[in-house]
């Protein structure tokens, strides 16, 4: 594709809004031609994938229209619990043109999770294991038939051409071996997008992916426990959240005496892979909210059934100043500042954290059981980074690192990228940075393939 294309179009569609980036290239680099973010048409997309594809056609088709998009080409990636999945699989080393091939249809086959037989699948052997071990890693991704066409027939209705459909853990790569070369040195480096119902903790060995895995829960559930605590309307919830409320910076889950497998809330079966299980001694994590009280689970992922909720997201960019002392002052701020009610101004900052904490202490638990599964693996954990729209959370990174003693950080899928754009400032897209690494990964198409 980079050798027909000088533009490619990065399409990221989430249940709550929207993402669109347009990536130029030109001798080997790349810049940033169009951003643009809208929201997600109410009820056409939720956890499970996406349901009305004229409405979201008909909304991609305005943003980029109004930022200014001239490429006809778009990668789009597909997302959902009903629509795709995503594992890495050890296999037995084999001739990569010859017997991997019939393997990994017969691996596939094996294992369909959907209800639909129908699919479309697609594996890549992982780059960098040593050619001598008896066995390889290869990433493979499955997806219903009808879940490709309503994706497919989206970019169509928005006048626009799909020339790869990707997922979401190798977009994520894909940005952070453009905008983090640095990372590529690394074993164990944690990536975790956190959106509006879903969380996806992803972690990558020298920029390849050894472990995806979504697990329930986002932006929206703190946003909702905010507006119980305050007993005011989702609405002043979000902007109590997104103008005031920090992570206080002592606060943490306690260290290392905190039992990530008795906390409350629904978690999701950790299944790391097909047919893979712990090894004996290692704990249950089939957790649940309660013993008389277990959630209905999807039958595809083994995720607890949560109905899709609508919030609207702030922007602050350095929203982990409170508990990083390297934040820099000098920073762009807020381009809008969001009202606040009376009730807002007047919250109990101690009342609306112990609402927040047992959610926040859920993410520390679920990233816990994706480090520990990796290092019983052999992985050694470097850095976790935080991205998406619920990554915005004041004081969230250091609350992460304080928990879990490992360094944490906020990602910037623009970093080491060129910006060129007729319709859009950079105040525009400061206010969305945290949520473009999907769009921008799959703009970044046109440097690798």
């Amino acid at each position: 594709m980079a050798s027909k294309l000088s533009s490619v179009l990065g399409i990221d569609i989430g249940s709550h809004s929207i993402k669109v980036c347009e990536v130029k290239a030109s001798g080997g680099s790349a810049t940033v031609s169009a951003v643009g973010v809208t929201p997600t048409p109410e009820g056409a997309v939720d956890y499970s994938g996406v349901y009305n594809s004229e409405a979201v056609g008909a909304a991609l088709k305005q943003i980029m229209a109004q930022v200014g998009v001239s490429s006809s080409a778009a990668v789009v990636t597909i997302a959902g619990q009903h629509s795709v999945l995503v594992r890495v699989v050890e296999v037995p080393r084999m001739d990569p043109d010859k017997e991997l091939k019939s393997h990994m249809e017969w691996e596939i086959n094996k294992n369909i999770p959907f209800a639909e037989t129908n699919i479309m699948s697609d594996y890549k052997v992982l780059p960098g294991t040593d050619p001598n071990s008896a066995n390889m890693d290869v990433v493979m991704a499955m997806a219903p038939m009808s879940a490709i066409e309503t994706l497919m027939d989206c970019i169509k209705r928005s006048g626009k051409k799909a020339v790869a459909i990707d997922v979401e853990p190798l977009s994520i790569a894909r940005s952070v071996a453009i905008s983090y070369p640095e990372y590529a040195g690394e074993n164990g480096v944690i990536m975790v997008d956190i959106g509006h119902s879903t969380t996806s903790i992803n972690v990558y060995e020298r920029n390849n992916l050894v472990l995806p895995r979504p697990v329930p829960g986002g932006g929206d559930m703190v946003t909702r426990a905010i507006a119980d605590a305050m007993q005011t309307g989702v609405t002043d919830a979000e902007a109590y959240k997104c103008s005031t409320f920090v992570v206080p910076e002592s606060a943490t889950t306690g260290g290392g005496s905190f039992d990530p497998f008795s906390v409350g809330g629904a978690t999701q079966s950790f299944d790391p892979g097909f047919g893979a299980t712990y090894q004996a001694g290692e704990p249950d994590y089939h957790a649940t909210t309660s013993m008389d009280a277990v959630p209905e689970l999807d039958p595809v992922t083994g995720l607890p059934i949560e109905a899709a909720a609508d919030a609207v997201q702030g922007y602050t960019n350095d929203p982990f100043a409170a508990s990083s002392p390297e934040s820099d002052a000098s920073a762009p701020q807020p381009t809008m500042a969001m009202p606040e009610s009376p009730l807002v101004q007047h919250a109990n900052s101690d009342q609306v954290f112990s609402a927040v904490q047992g959610i926040l202490d859920d993410l520390i638990a679920e990233l816990r059981r994706s480090i520990d599964y990796y290092n019983g693996r052999g992985g050694t954990v470097s850095r976790i980074v935080l991205c998406g729209g619920g990554s915005k959370l004041k004081g969230l990174s250091g609350y992460v690192q304080r928990s879990l003693d490992i360094k944490c950080e906020v990602y910037d899928p623009l970093r080491n990228l060129g910006f060129s754009s007729k319709k859009v400032g950079m105040d525009y897209v400061n206010e969305y940075r945290e949520q473009l690494a999907v769009a921008v990964g799959n703009g970044l198409h046109i440097l690798f393939d």
